[in-house]
C-alpha cells in the first residue's frame, strides 16, 4: 500500500503543477495531502495511522518537514543560502541601471564586422552578463529587446538569432556566480553526508573493519567549490556556442552576414567600449577572484558584488553630469589606499605597535571614504527613477520564491521517503546492469526529460537529494560532489531551452516581434540543446575539467592541508615514486657525504638519529619497489576477482534488502497483533510473506559461488600486502627525514643559546640574596626563554630543580645554586657542539636536506609548493576506482 500512496503523491504534484498552481504551494500541498490521506486510510481500515507508511507515522514525517523548514533558517552550517539574495540584487541592479544594455550594444559594434560577429557578440555578452547577473529572464529579455531587432534587420536567420539569444541567456545557470550552483551545493552537502554514512556501512559490511580510511571518504562541495568547478565547463560551453555561430556563418553566409559599424573607430568609440566593458569585467574578477584566491567566502563575495553593482549603477544613472564618476573614483581610490595600508602596516588591533598608529589612522580615513562613496551611490540609485526600491522589491520576490520552493521541496522529499520512495529509487537504480555509469546515464536522462516540464529549482531540490547519495556512495566511480553538481547543473540548464515549458523560449517570445514565429524560436533552440549536451559529454568524459580548479585552489590556499594529510598520499606517491628512479644516484651521494662527516662530537642521541636516518633513506628504494610489486599483484589479480566481487556484492545487497523487508514485516506483525480488530488471516498473510522471504534469502545465499570465500581471502591478502608496504614506506620516510629538520633547527640556534648564558649568570645573586618568591619568578622567566629554543631540555631540567629547591617552607639556596651551575654547564656543552656543527656539519646537512626534501621528506613539510600542489591537484582531479577495497 505504501507504493499506492507514493503514486498518489506524484500524481497530486503533477496535477497541481499542470493546473497552474504555484510551485511553492504545489510541492508542500501534495506532501501534506498524501501523508494525511495515508494516515486517514490507515486509521479507517487498520485502526493505525502508521499502517501505510514505510517507516514511522504521519507525525514523524510532518515533523521531519518542519525540521527541514528550520534547517533552512536556523542552521548556521547552511549559511551558503545567504549568498542568493546578494547575487540576485547584483544582477537586477546591473540590469535595471542599463549597464547590461551598454555592454551588449558596444560588443555588437565591436564584433559585428566579422562573419557571424553579431551572433558571437551576443554569446560573449551573454557570458559576461551570466557572470555578473546570473538572472536568465533579465538576460534573455535584455538581449531580445536590443540584439534581436538588430540581427533581424541585418538579415540573420531567425532560428539562428533566436537560438543564440536564448542559449546565451541560459549561461547564467552554469557560469558563476549562479543561483542554481548555490542551491546544488546546499543540496549536495546533505547528500554527501548521507553517502559518506552509507559508504562507511558498506566498507564495514565488506571488510569487517569499523573504521574506513579517510582517503576512501566522500569529497563534499561548497558553493565556492561549485563556482570554481563550473568555471571551465562554462567557458567551454561559451566557446562551443561561438564556434557554432562562426561555422554557421562560414557555411551559410546568408544566415549570419557581417554587420559593419557605421561610425568611426576613433578615440571616443574605444573610450565608450572601455567604460562599458572594463567595469563589469573588474566586478567579475573581484567577485570570482576573491573566492578563487580564498580572500572571501561566497557570502562575502556576494556582498562585494552587490556593493560594486550599486556603485556602477550610480554613475550609469547620472551619465552626462560633471560629478558622474566621483563616487566610483572615490571608492577605487579608497580601496587602493586600504590595500596599500594593509601591505605596509600590521592592523591587528590586539597586537598594535607604536609604529602602526599612523597606518590605523590612514585605514580609518580610507574606510570613511569608501563608506561615503557607497552612501553616495546608494542615494543616487534611490532618488533616480526609484531604481533602488524596484531592485529591492524584485530581489525580495526572487529570493522568497527560491526559499519557498526549497521549503516545499523539503516537505515533498519527506513524504517521498515516508512511502519508501527513496528505497525504491535506490533499488531500481542499483539494479540497472552496467554499474555506476549506466545508473548515471539514466539519472541524467531523467533530469533532461524533467527539464521539459519542471523548473531548474524544482529539479535541483526534489531530484538531487534522492539520487545524489546513491551515485556519490558508489566506490567504483568514486566521483566528487563538485563534478556531480556541475554535471547536474549543465543538464538542468537545458530545461530553459526544452519545449514546451522552456522559460528562455517564453521570455524571448514575450519580446520578439510578430514576424518571429514560435516555431522559429523552437527550431533555433534545438541546435543549442544539442550543443549543451555536447558540453555535458565533454565535462563527463574529462572530469579534471571540473575538479582541477577547486583542488588547485584548495591546495595553494592559506588553509591548505599539510602533505601528511591521508587524502593526499596516493597522489603524492604517484608524483614522487618516478623521481626516485631518476634521483637515486643523487640521493645516495648525499647519504655518503653525510656519512663521511665527523659526528663524534654530537650528543649520542643525535649520532644514532643520523645513522638511523641514513639507513632509512637507503631502505626507501627497496620499499618503493615492494609497493610497486604489491600494486602490480593487485592489477594482475583484479581482472579475475572483479567480476566475482561485483556478483557477490550484488547478491549481498539483495540479501540486506530482504533482511530489511523481513524486519519491517516482523515489526508490522508485532504491531497489528496487539490490536483487537486484527483478523487471523492478516497474521497468516504476514507469516506467509516472511516465510517466502526466508526461502528467497536461502536461494540467494546458495547462489553465492562456492569458491568466493577462498578467492576473497586470497585477494584480501594482496590488499593487505599493499597496505603493509605503503605503511612501511611512509613510516620509513618520516623517520628518515624527521631528525634532519630538528637537528638543523638546533644547530641554527647556537648563537641565540649563547646569549642566554648572561641571563643564567644573572640568576646567581638572585638565588643567593633575593626572597624565594621573587627568585622563583626570575628563574621561571629564564626557563621560558630557554624553553623557546629547540633541544634545551638538559638546561631546563636543572633550572626547574633549582626553582623547586626554593619552594616551600624549607628553602635550600645551596642546592638551587648547584642546579644553576649544572644548567650553565649544560648550556656551555650545548653551545659547544652546536657551534662546531654550525661550521663543520651544517653545509653537508643542508645538502642532505636539499637532496631528500621533495621526495623522502615531502610528507614532513608544512605545505606543498605551488608546483607540487598543481601536480597533486591534477592527480586528484581524476576519479579513481576504489571498489576493490570494499
Amino acid at each position: 500500500m505504501e507504493l499506492v500512496f507514493l503514486g498518489l503523491l506524484i500524481l497530486f504534484m503533477v496535477l497541481a503543477l499542470t493546473a497552474g498552481f504555484p510551485v511553492s504551494f504545489a510541492l508542500p500541498g501534495s506532501a501534506v495531502l498524501a501523508i494525511s490521506l495515508a494516515a486517514l486510510t490507515g486509521w479507517m481500515f487498520e485502526s493505525d495511522t502508521s499502517a501505510y507508511f514505510h517507516q514511522g507515522g504521519p507525525i514523524e514525517w510532518l515533523s521531519a518537514g518542519v525540521t527541514n523548514f528550520r534547517s533552512l533558517y536556523w542552521d548556521v552550517e547552511r549559511d551558503t543560502l545567504i549568498a542568493i539574495p546578494l547575487f540576485v540584487f547584483m544582477g537586477i541592479m546591473l540590469q535595471r541601471s542599463k549597464i547590461a544594455e551598454d555592454l551588449l550594444v558596444k560588443m555588437a559594434q565591436l564584433f559585428g564586422p566579422i562573419p557571424g560577429g553579431l551572433g558571437i557578440s551576443v554569446v560573449f555578452v551573454g557570458a559576461l552578463l551570466a557572470a555578473t547577473t546570473g538572472i536568465v529572464g533579465a538576460t534573455v529579455i535584455a538581449m531580445g529587446l536590443i540584439s534581436l531587432p538588430a540581427m533581424l534587420r541585418n538579415n540573420y536567420s531567425k532560428p539562428l538569432a533566436c537560438g543564440t539569444i536564448c542559449a546565451s541567456g541560459t549561461l547564467g545557470q552554469i557560469i558563476p556566480p549562479s543561483i542554481v550552483l548555490i542551491i546544488l551545493a546546499d543540496q549536495l552537502s546533505s547528500a554527501s553526508d548521507q553517502a559518506s554514512t552509507e559508504r562507511k556501512a558498506d566498507y564495514k559490511e565488506a571488510t569487517g573493519e569499523f573504521n574506513m580510511p579517510s582517503e576512501f571518504d566522500i569529497t563534499s562541495a561548497s558553493a565556492g567549490d561549485m563556482f570554481m568547478g563550473a568555471f571551465v565547463p562554462g567557458i567551454i560551453l561559451v566557446g562551443i556556442y561561438m564556434l557554432y555561430v562562426l561555422v554557421s556563418a562560414l557555411i551559410r553566409p546568408h544566415s549570419a552576414p557581417p554587420v559593419h559599424y557605421e561610425g568611426k573607430f576613433d578615440r571616443g568609440f574605444w573610450l565608450s567600449v572601455f567604460l562599458a566593458l572594463v567595469p563589469p569585467l573588474a566586478l567579475i574578477f573581484v567577485v570570482l577572484g576573491s573566492i578563487i584566491l580564498g580572500i572571501a567566502t561566497v557570502n562575502q563575495a556576494g556582498s562585494i558584488g552587490a556593493i560594486g553593482a550599486m556603485i556602477m549603477a550610480g554613475y550609469r544613472l547620472t551619465a552626462g553630469r560633471r560629478t558622474t564618476y566621483y563616487p566610483a573614483i572615490l571608492a577605487v581610490a579608497s580601496i587602493a589606499g586600504l590595500v596599500w595600508v594593509l601591505s605596509t602596516w600590521s592592523l591587528n588591533i590586539k597586537n598594535i605597535g607604536e609604529g602602526d598608529a599612523l597606518g590605523l589612522m590612514l585605514a580609518g580615513v580610507f574606510v570613511i571614504g569608501l563608506l561615503i562613496a557607497i552612501l553616495w551611490s546608494t542615494w543616487r540609485t534611490y532618488v533616480i527613477d526609484d531604481t533602488l526600491r524596484g531592485v529591492m522589491i524584485e530581489t525580495a520576490k526572487t529570493t522568497s520564491m527560491v526559499f519557498i520552493i526549497l521549503i516545499g521541496a523539503s516537505m515533498l522529499t519527506s513524504a517521498f521517503r515516508a512511502f519508501g520512495g527513496e528505497d525504491l529509487v535506490k533499488e531500481q537504480l542499483t539494479g540497472i546492469p552496467g554499474g555506476f555509469w549506466a545508473q548515471f546515464i539514466v539519472v541524467m536522462l531523467v533530469i533532461f526529460l524533467l527539464g521539459f516540464f519542471l523548473d531548474f529549482i524544482e529539479i535541483a531540490v526534489v531530484v538531487v537529494p534522492i539520487v545524489a547519495p546513491i551515485l556519490l556512495a558508489d566506490p567504483s566511480a568514486n566521483i566528487t560532489a563538485v563534478w556531480l553538481g556541475v554535471m547536474v547543473g549543465l543538464n538542468i540548464q537545458t530545461s530553459f531551452l526544452t519545449p514546451p515549458f522552456g522559460f528562455a523560449l517564453f521570455y524571448l517570445r514575450g519580446v520578439a516581434p510578430p514576424t518571429v514565429k514560435t516555431l522559429d524560436i523552437y527550431r533555433g533552440a534545438v541546435a543549442f540543446i544539442m550543443l549543451q549536451l555536447v558540453g555535458l559529454a565533454i565535462a563527463g568524459w574529462f572530469p579534471s575539467l571540473v575538479n582541477y580548479l577547486p583542488y588547485r585552489t584548495y591546495l595553494t590556499s592559506d588553509t591548505a592541508p599539510p602533505p601528511m594529510n591521508p587524502r593526499l598520499q596516493m597522489c603524492l606517491e604517484e608524483m614522487v615514486f618516478p623521481v626516485y628512479a631518476a634521483e637515486e644516484g643523487r640521493i645516495r651521494g648525499a647519504v655518503d657525504q653525510l656519512g663521511a662527516a665527523e659526528t663524534g662530537y654530537l650528543p649520542e642521541d643525535w649520532q644514532k638519529a643520523l645513522a638511523k636516518s641514513r639507513e632509512e633513506v637507503l631502505a626507501t628504494f627497496d620499499r618503493v619497489k615492494a609497493v610497486r610489486e604489491a600494486q602490480a599483484a593487485i592489477r594482475d589479480a583484479a581482472p579475475k576477482y572483479r567480476p566475482l566481487q561485483e556478483k557477490v556484492r550484488a547478491i549481498q545487497a539483495e540479501l540486506r534488502d530482504l533482511d530489511d523487508e523481513t524486519a519491517l514485516l516482523e515489526q508490522t506483525k508485532r504491531r497489528i497483533s496487539r490490536l483487537e480488530s486484527t483478523e487471523p488471516e492478516d497474521i497468516e498473510k504476514l507469516d506467509r510473506r516472511i516465510a517466502a522471504l526466508a526461502e528467497e534469502k536461502k536461494a540467494l545465499e546458495a547462489s553465492v559461488p562456492a569458491d568466493w570465500d577462498d578467492v576473497h581471502t586470497n585477494f584480501k591478502k594482496f590488499i593487505q600486502a599493499e597496505s603493509a608496504a605503503l605503511n612501511a614506506y611512509r613510516r620509513g620516510v618520516d623517520s628518515a627525514y624527521e631528525p634532519v629538520g630538528k637537528l638543523r633547527a638546533e644547530i641554527a640556534q647556537a648563537d641565540a643559546l649563547q646569549k642566554l648564558d648572561a641571563d643564567l649568570a644573572a640568576l646567581e645573586p638572585v638565588i643567593a640574596s633575593e626572597p624565594p618568591e621573587a627568585a622563583m619568578e626570575r628563574i621561571q622567566e629564564v626557563e621560558r626563554a630557554v624553553g623557546a629554543l629547540d633541544g634545551t631540555n638538559p638546561i631546563r631540567s636543572p633550572l626547574s630543580k633549582a626553582r623547586r629547591a626554593l619552594k616551600g617552607d624549607t628553602v635550600n639556596r645551596e642546592e638551587a645554586a648547584a642546579m644553576l651551575a649544572q644548567a650553565r654547564q649544560a648550556l656551555a656543552d650545548e653551545v659547544a657542539w652546536r657551534s662546531r656543527a654550525a661550521s663543520d656539519l651544517a653545509p653537508r646537512l643542508a645538502a642532505y636536506d636539499e637532496a631528500i626534501r621533495d621526495t623522502i621528506g615531502l610528507r614532513m613539510q608544512p605545505r606543498l609548493s605551488t608546483e607540487q600542489a598543481k601536480q597533486v591537484a591534477a592527480c586528484q582531479s581524476h576519479h579513481y576506482d576504489i571498489s576493490l577495497n570494499f
